[in-house]
């Protein structure tokens, strides 16, 4: 009996030092555009039978603890900010920006926080990953003889150049997952597709995948109020599983010095 409920002390405090984990990096990035919060979901762990289950009478089981059963990603959308800067783009909608690195590789964010890259022909994170501009209507290619831009709701991107004429430069292209709580984070705001969230559905802010607000950017969906009364509970938490292993060791201690 002891040695279950100290099992189960033990497996609470490493659940619960995973749950102040997560919500400490939520609250870490409460100001981290496009960032999106997780949540730790628990559950039991196989009960041991002391008793089969007999006619009118049920079995006797005592569980042995809990353990984390997921970390969800929650996609619900943050509030959209404006920040008065062109290059701003915010989503509101489903949808995801993607990126490129130099090799090809793609990964998918919420951050809309883009420049010109260095040849002036393209946009780029702050990682200078190559934001996906699909050429369809294209006629201009490079944003350094601009003398102003937009990005419709739809992505298409329109320019006035310094001698004055009027130029498309083409469509942000979005995309959508099936799952996109799957998607795997990996650092710099940035998420790539696993077999969890399915492949990426894209081509167009016209297809389901939301609409591109310009001069905007997409805040963190972290409630800080949220965060802290899910702190203490976790702490509290936390702290009633250390007594559970410290009333188990009194008990203990009190055996011991019954057989000296």
């Amino acid at each position: 009996m002891l040695l279950r409920s100290l099992g189960a002390g033990v497996s609470g405090l490493k659940n619960f030092q995973t749950d102040l984990d997560v919500i400490g990096n939520n609250i870490a990035n409460v100001d981290t555009s496009g960032f999106k919060k997780n949540r730790v979901n628990f559950e039991d762990i196989f009960s041991q039978q002391l008793q089969g289950p007999q006619a009118n009478q049920n079995a006797i089981q005592v569980g042995l603890g809990s353990q984390a059963g997921s970390i969800d990603n929650i996609v619900t959308g943050g509030t959209i900010n404006p920040t008065g800067n062109p290059y701003d783009l915010a989503i509101n909608g489903e949808g995801y920006f993607q990126v490129t690195d130099g090799t090809g590789n793609a990964y998918y964010t919420r951050a809309g926080d883009f420049k010109k890259n260095s040849a002036g022909n393209g946009l780029v994170n702050s990682q200078g990953m190559a934001l996906t501009i699909n050429p369809a209507g294209q006629n201009h290619n490079t944003f350094t003889d601009l003398s102003s831009f937009t990005v419709n709701n739809q992505g298409v991107i329109q320019g006035v150049t310094t001698a004055g004429a009027n130029v498309n430069l083409g469509q942000v292209d979005l995309f959508t997952f099936s799952n996109p709580g799957g998607l795997a984070k990996v650092g710099n705001s940035l998420l790539q597709a696993t077999t969890a969230s399915g492949a990426a559905n894209g081509n167009g802010a016209t297809n389901g995948q939301g609409t591109i607000q310009q001069n905007a950017l997409e805040a963190s969906n972290v409630d800080l109020t949220d965060e802290m009364t899910n702190l203490i509970e976790a702490e509290r938490a936390y702290q009633a599983n250390s007594k559970t292993i410290t009333t188990a060791d009194q008990v203990l201690q009190t055996l011991v010095n019954l057989k000296q």
